[in-house]
């Protein structure tokens, strides 16, 4: 793992979008609480963006991009 930072971050993010926006509202005994899935799949979509990039002091050449 060359780019350590984001792909923690992207880690992280996901974890904390399925817990706030699924988990929370399916787990809270109340009938009325929906999950939010659409904000889930862009949260989600925007984790998965930070799991391919790169962090900003690795060149190119140190990922093996060129």
């Amino acid at each position: 793992m060359k780019s350590w930072k984001t792909t923690a971050c992207g880690i992280l993010a996901a974890v904390a979008a399925g817990i706030t926006l699924v988990a929370i509202p399916l787990l809270d005994n109340d009938p009325a609480t929906t999950a939010n899935w659409g904000a889930f799949g862009a949260s989600l979509a925007a984790a998965v963006g930070l799991l391919f990039a790169r962090d900003n002091d690795k060149t190119s050449e140190d990922v093996g991009a060129r």
